[in-house]
């Protein structure tokens, strides 16, 4: 089964309609696949650099701190110890790798969900061929014109000839994330409040997520 969309140029024109798998863009989003995705990308995408040193690793407190008895006071045998301002931390954080994985199918499953759930998001344009020269403006009026308002993703392959301007004129606009077709992603999907694709940008990700 498909469903249709308008296609548009950049002057918000349109152009006709374009079929769009339901398999793709009209599944019941699955929720808990989709947070399975994000937990993922974020947790893939931690350093996990954090570091603390044990009392083992704090220089210094090699002498007693005083005499064992005698002083009135709790018995000490390092001042390096962590009940110590100074001294080594208890169970802290150690570098770690907090790379997890998903399994294709379940990645593919949590894109078509998120791509289903923001359908009513998504415009979709010939391509970004009439932005014949690099400049924010010109692409800030695109998106007026295509009414995509909010925080904007769009997705297009931007070493494409047609597209070859769209990069550096959009990078200057804080509320457009530009992505590949390749990089689609569950995070950056459910985050858009507007998702603009090119036509041949929709194509790559049907035959992609098809599979």
């Amino acid at each position: 089964m498909t469903q249709t969309v308008k296609l548009l140029n950049t002057k918000g024109s349109e152009l006709g309609e374009l079929n769009l798998d339901d398999n793709i863009f009209g599944v019941e989003p699955n929720i808990h696949v989709m947070h399975l995705a994000l937990k993922r990308q974020l947790n893939n995408a931690r350093q996990g650099s954090h570091n603390t040193k044990t009392r083992a690793e704090v220089s210094g407190g090699g002498r007693k701190p005083w005499k064992q008895k005698g002083t009135g006071r709790a018995r000490a045998g390092s001042i390096r110890s962590p009940l110590f301002a100074g001294g080594g931390v208890s169970f802290g954080p150690k570098p770690r790798d907090y790379a997890t994985n998903l399994p294709q199918k379940v990645r593919k499953l949590a894109l078509r969900s998120a791509l289903s759930a923001k359908i009513e998001a998504i415009t979709v344009v010939k391509d970004f061929s009439e932005l014949d020269s690099i400049k924010t403006k010109a692409v800030a009026n695109i998106l007026k014109d295509i009414k995509a308002e909010g925080k904007v993703l769009i997705v297009a392959d931007l070493k494409a000839e047609e597209n070859k301007n769209l990069e550096k004129s959009a990078r200057n606009i804080a509320s457009v994330k530009l992505l590949y077709p390749s990089n689609l992603n569950v995070k950056d999907l459910i985050e858009a409040d507007s998702i603009v694709a090119t036509e041949n940008a929709i194509n790559e990700i049907t035959e992609r997520l098809a599979k």
